[in-house]
């Protein structure tokens, strides 16, 4: 299996694409401007790739702020964790918050589980629900491979803003704690801003949630 990242969009947003046999995931798709997007396609075709789903960690603006630009070219199903749907129903005026120009979805995305193992074709991985930088904030864990997509739940050195809708800084804290610190020390963590990192090296020296 490989991982892909694409720093993309205003708000600098890790979008990935994560392949296995001549398919793949994207993740939180970005994009805010066509080259970014062209970017992206030519590394899909030169690859020989084809898209079989988009997964989202959450949805926040500039998580999903490319998703209707994709959906636009590949006609494929996209998952989220349904439970609190008001950041998805509310994704244009998040946008105009930003001063950006998008219309909402016309669509409810397909449902992630809140705890447990998910397939999507060939692709297996747990899903981890990790709220308090959103209320639908699930983590994508691939035990086999040895990484994690944390979205913006656990960053390089520090963690994920508290101060947006129900943002909450004990709640994020707990499900740092609970369920990321307690997987294998050498789990790489692909964030959803800045550099990847390791739960080993946050435990240590993370200065927000210590392990």
């Amino acid at each position: 299996m490989q991982i892909r990242k694409f720093e993309v969009g205003p708000f600098l947003e890790n979008t990935y694409v994560i392949s296995k046999d001549e398919k793949c995931l994207i993740i939180d798709p970005g994009f805010s401007r066509e080259n970014e997007f062209i970017s992206f396609k030519d590394f899909l075709e030169s690859n020989t790739l084809t898209p079989i789903a988009v997964v989202l960690t959450h949805a926040h603006v500039d998580h999903i702020l490319g998703l209707q630009r994709l959906l636009k070219d590949f006609q494929i199903p996209v998952y989220l964790n349904t439970e609190d749907l008001f950041l998805w129903e509310n994704f244009g005026s998040q946008a105009t918050m930003f001063g950006l120009n998008q219309v909402g979805f016309s669509f409810i995305p397909e449902a992630l589980p809140t705890e447990g193992k998910f397939i999507i074709d060939i692709f297996e991985f747990e899903c981890v629900f990790t709220p308090g930088h959103s209320p639908d904030h699930t983590s994508l864990y691939f035990e086999e491979e040895g990484f994690i997509l944390a979205g913006d739940a656990l960053f390089w050195e520090s963690i994920g803003r508290t101060d947006l809708y129900k943002g909450n800084f004990e709640l994020l804290e707990q499900s740092i704690l609970n369920k990321l610190y307690v997987l294998p020390q050498d789990t790489k963590v692909y964030p959803g801003h800045g550099p990847e990192t390791t739960i080993g090296h946050e435990k240590k020296f993370n200065p927000f949630v210590k392990g």
